[in-house]
């Protein structure tokens, strides 16, 4: 087996990015989340479902509304920024998915408009699409106020502030859960870290890594991250389009990505999808739920709950840690 990637995304298996390795005792945790309707609310507010369950108390124009100015940023900004027009074709499961077609040319200065980028699809196209990857990373790693300018962030401010009113803090609350989840060492959360990058925290026991494995393509599902405020914790090397791939395949690669045997996982989402591939990996499956006052939303959920899941599948770290002594 040369590689893990299939024909058009190829990286030799035995030098996977962002392996990570575990050289201490410390528990590596990682949260792997669904986006849509879990994280961010976008689908439901367009199509009446989130408001629909609230039985008439919520505006239901009102969130459609939402959801199409939301719809209106996401796009120009993939647009006008991201590529997205001429790569939208040639989507990849993750950023540095063609990273061997990438020879580390400045491209400061680059015009990414008379490359001659596009078909076929050949090995000249494949390192013209890495330049653009590793762009859209750096602009990632920037964050929205590198080009954006003081009124864009203040209509971007005030449609976030109208959006987490509109759902009771879902947005705030789902990226504080996010925070509290991502408290380890923050270089565990990039595979974009050298194949043996090892996971040492003398000042922490445990670590915990944030994942977002989504259904939705890649540039647009980046974006997302960079409007809805979750690029702080979630960082670029850590969002995987399961489009093209399907969510198994994913996890199957974040599994032998952080292969400690202290390693444990948990999936966190609303879809049948990510429930299967779940399931087949014997992972923790907590899903997500619209309706007020579930234990299982935003705001709602907790770190408590999510222990449940775990020591379910992998038992309890404090009887562990008793054994131990």
């Amino acid at each position: 087996m040369d590689n893990i990637m299939g024909e058009n995304v190829c990286i030799p298996y035995k030098e996977t990015k962002g392996a990570v390795k575990n050289t201490t005792d410390q528990r590596i945790d990682v949260y792997i989340w669904d986006m849509d309707e879990t994280l961010i609310l976008l689908k439901s507010l367009l199509n009446r479902t989130y408001a629909d369950n609230f039985n008439g108390l919520k505006n239901v124009q009102k969130g459609v509304e939402i959801g199409k100015m939301w719809e209106k940023h996401i796009l120009d900004l993939c647009d006008n920024y991201f590529f997205y027009e001429q790569i939208e074709n040639y989507n990849k499961p993750f950023l540095d998915a063609l990273i061997q077609y990438d020879d580390g040319r400045d491209l400061s200065g680059y015009d990414f408009d008379q490359d001659g980028f596009g078909p076929p699809y050949d090995d000249d196209n494949k390192r013209k699409l890495s330049y653009r990857h590793r762009d859209i990373a750096q602009k990632y790693e920037k964050g929205l106020h590198s080009f954006f300018d003081q009124d864009t962030m203040k209509v971007w401010d005030e449609l976030y502030d109208i959006t987490d009113i509109y759902t009771d803090r879902w947005l705030s609350s789902a990226r504080a859960f996010l925070e509290q989840c991502s408290s380890g060492n923050k270089d565990a959360t990039s595979s974009v870290a050298s194949a043996d990058a090892t996971i040492d925290s003398p000042n922490s026991k445990d670590q915990h890594v944030n994942i977002l494995v989504t259904s939705g393509s890649l540039i647009p599902s980046l974006v997302k991250c960079l409007l809805f405020r979750l690029d702080s914790v979630i960082t670029h090397g850590n969002v995987y389009s399961s489009w093209d791939v399907g969510k198994l395949t994913c996890f199957q690669w974040i599994k032998e990505r952080f292969s400690s045997s202290n390693a444990r996982f948990c999936v966190i989402g609303d879809g049948w999808e990510e429930c299967e591939a779940a399931q087949t990996m014997t992972w923790p499956f907590v899903k997500i739920d619209l309706q007020p006052g579930s234990s299982h939303r935003f705001p709602g959920l907790t770190s408590r709950t999510v222990g449940y899941y775990f020591s379910v599948v992998y038992g309890s770290p404090d009887a562990e840690n008793d054994e131990d002594d």
